[in-house]
């Protein structure tokens, strides 16, 4: 009898385990954070084979381009790689062409946050391989031997025990790399640790300004929009955000536009505005990096009271009544985001680490870095601390001269942990290149290219540190990425992907030019080929296995026979731009 029960007991145990092991759902990929680099993340590693998932906190996808409400692109107007390109075409359709995007003169490409959320949504929703969970929260993450482990709450009450392969954590600010103990660096590097040339003698705890955008929208010439006035509210913050008779020049370094210009910098259609605005505007020093979540939560309402403020100036000061917070935008209809724009974040101590130096002479670099692109870039270095008192002892950071650039692979990846990837603003790279690498565009390629890498890593049974580098850059070629940030040739042109692979091997340059707002890198593909456009320093080839340049060839043509000759891509090399 008492083995009989010993036996039913073991059996009801074995079923009751049995049963909780099927209870858990296994991916190949995990995303926590489902904004911009997070939902492109999860769309390139569906479309590669992996079974994934995305777990966002909030109700939307985007991140900074819908829930932070910051609709107007910086820059890669001409380089629209990838899901960002397959982005912006909707975006284009939905308002019938690009040249419908041109509203406000901040950028070429500005649209409702609404419109962009359901862009994502429904580039997410083609791909059967991707489940995506929103208003969600996750706990309990633990690395196994092989992928992790951990638990989702969803809105309905229910919990789910999850196993993900890779680990990809597209958060705002990191938070997923901080729980696991992947070190980091935040504020101003120290000349000491970046060796970059602009570089403060000592690290400074500072980071970018954060905005709450709002939304404002035009209720016609008679209507009375005016909302309460905020608490704390000071008109003379606002003084100098324009030209008004408030206004004191004297007591500002920046340029005073008229009210009407102000408003019209983020103009987008539906008679709406989006109010993002630097100019003593409602930009809010904060570091929350390091924040509790109750001390996160008090700060950025104190954000958004700045915001309120500035709305409140607009309409009373401005005699702007008729412009009020927009009802058709956001969930609840506030017009205000659903989430601060982080201009920073924590950036992880990765394998490689991406400077300012790197991307202002990638050829003259200590490492080739740029052989190992994964995203391109070519807005100007863009920090905003007008916000930080003592602003005026920081680096003149105005745009500093750089020409476009690729942001290499290793910086995805943290030195010190497998399995996980990290992407959006907390990627390997100095504070002061996060000017150029934080924008929508480069943060969508980043998830591109770091869905492709978990997903190809799933497919070989292996770490994502052991993704060959140039098997995860034909992939981004093949998804119509970019990985080198030529301009001669559009993406679709038959000999793009052979400019793209003899650039990344460095056997033939580019050239790199600052161009103020929109910096360029040209292959020069028209022009004649000449015996010293070869560089072969570091490379498998000698001059003998190059294929001749005959008379009247261009480089274009040239680069063409080296594609269709040799290897380009069969080598191996390291996180560093060297051959393995």
């Amino acid at each position: 009898m008492k083995t009989t029960r010993i036996a039913g007991s073991a059996a009801i145990i074995a079923f009751l385990l049995g049963a909780a092991v099927s209870c858990t759902q296994s991916y190949d990929t995990v995303i926590i954070g489902g904004g911009a680099s997070g939902t492109a993340a999860g769309i390139q590693s569906a479309r590669m084979g992996a079974s994934t998932l995305i777990v966002e906190q909030g109700p939307w996808l985007g991140g900074m381009l819908t829930s932070a409400g910051v609709c107007c692109i910086d820059g890669n107007y001409r380089m629209r790689a990838g899901i960002f390109g397959e982005f912006t075409d909707a975006i284009a359709a939905h308002y019938g062409g690009y040249d419908k995007l041109r509203t406000g003169w901040v950028s070429n490409i500005n649209f409702e946050p609404h419109v962009a959320e359901s862009a994502l949504e429904s580039l997410a929703a083609s791909e059967s391989g991707l489940t995506v969970l929103k208003n969600t929260s996750y706990s309990g993450l633990k690395h196994l031997r092989r992928g992790w482990s951990l638990t989702i709450a969803t809105p309905d009450g229910q919990s789910r025990r999850i196993r993900a392969r890779v680990l990809i954590d597209g958060t705002e600010l990191g938070d997923v790399a901080a729980e696991l103990g992947i070190p980091y660096r935040k504020g101003f590097d120290a000349k000491s640790d970046t060796h970059e040339s602009i570089a403060l003698d000592k690290a400074l705890d500072v980071v970018q300004d954060i905005t709450m955008v709002a939304i404002l929208k035009d209720y016609g010439a008679d209507a009375d929009m005016t909302i309460s006035r905020p608490e704390g509210y000071d008109r003379d913050r606002y003084a100098n955000s324009c030209d008004n008779p408030l206004a004191d020049p004297s007591t500002t370094d920046q340029a005073l536009w008229a009210p009407e210009k102000m408003l019209s910098y983020g103009a987008i259609s539906g008679g709406k505005y989006m109010i993002n605005w630097p100019i003593h505007g409602n930009d809010y020093y904060v570091n929350l990096i390091d924040m509790s979540p109750e001390e996160r939560e008090a700060a950025i309402r104190e954000a958004t009271d700045i915001t309120l403020g500035f709305v409140y100036f607009i309409q009373t000061e401005l005699g702007m009544k008729n412009i009020g917070l927009a009802d058709d935008e956001f969930p609840g209809g506030s017009g205000i985001a659903l989430i601060p724009y982080h201009r920073e974040s924590r950036r992880i101590h990765a394998r490689v680490l991406f400077t300012l130096d790197d991307a202002a002479k990638p050829y003259e670099a200590a490492s080739p870095l740029y052989r190992t692109g994964i995203a391109v870039g070519d807005y100007p270095v863009d920090h905003h601390h007008h916000a930080y008192l003592q602003r005026h002892s920081l680096p003149d950071l105005h745009f500093y001269p750089i020409p476009s650039f690729n942001v290499p692979a290793g910086v995805l990846l943290p030195e010190c942990m497998e399995d996980i990837i990290v992407a959006e603003k907390s990627i390997g790279v100095t504070n002061l290149i996060n000017g150029g690498t934080r924008l929508q565009p480069v943060c969508l390629q980043l998830g591109q290219a770091a869905g492709a890498m978990a997903a190809l890593a799933a497919r070989h049974g292996i770490h994502p540190s052991e993704v060959g580098i140039r098997e995860l850059q034909q992939s981004i070629l093949d998804a119509g990425g970019y990985i080198m940030p030529y301009l001669d040739l559009p993406k679709g042109h038959e000999h793009f992907q052979a400019l793209q692979r003899v650039g990344a091997t460095g056997i033939m340059h580019g050239e790199g030019r600052s161009v103020g707002w929109s910096n360029e890198t040209w292959f020069h593909a028209g022009e004649p080929m000449t015996e010293d456009a070869i560089h072969l320093e570091g490379l498998p080839w000698k001059r003998e296995d190059l294929p001749v340049i005959t008379p009247g060839m261009t480089r274009e043509e040239y680069a063409v026979l080296l594609d269709s000759t040799l290897d380009l891509f069969g080598q191996r090399i390291d996180f560093n731009g060297n051959l393995k």
